[in-house]
């Protein structure tokens, strides 16, 4: 994957992150996932005055994925308004762990257009699997 095709697809993840539902933090994250059949799933940081309650973007990407069939994340973006790429948190990767493989590409960005692209066992080494 080039330059060119990665910036399409944070500029993608950074539309959809304007949708984000951020009343208490202010903290608008977007995602983008690409599954095994180029099938796209976007998602955004839904808050909750629970804060117990509030969802990722990333996994909302990834459960509207599993929804529509997904069975492999082929390619995940995720972008937020950071000095550098960001990263997910612990639950994120988890849970992009449980539908990735060592080809899945990660690509953590922010809205500069900045990228770090990874894959699962560099965001989360020694992963819990069966």
């Amino acid at each position: 994957m080039d330059d060119t095709e990665i910036k399409k697809l944070l500029k993608k993840a950074i539309d959809v992150r304007n949708n984000a539902y951020t009343p208490y933090s202010n903290f608008k994250v977007g995602a983008l996932v690409i599954d095994e059949n180029n099938n796209e799933y976007v998602g955004v940081n839904v808050e909750n005055g629970s804060f117990g309650l509030t969802n990722c973007a990333e996994r909302t990407a990834i459960f509207s994925g599993i929804t529509s069939g997904m069975k492999k994340i082929n390619v995940l973006v995720v972008v937020a308004n950071t000095t550098e790429p960001v990263s997910p948190c612990g639950a994120c990767r988890q849970v992009m762990s449980e539908f990735s493989d060592e080809k899945t590409i990660i690509i953590l960005g922010n809205t500069n257009m900045d990228y770090k692209v990874m894959d699962i066992n560099e965001i989360l080494p020694y992963r819990f699997k069966l």
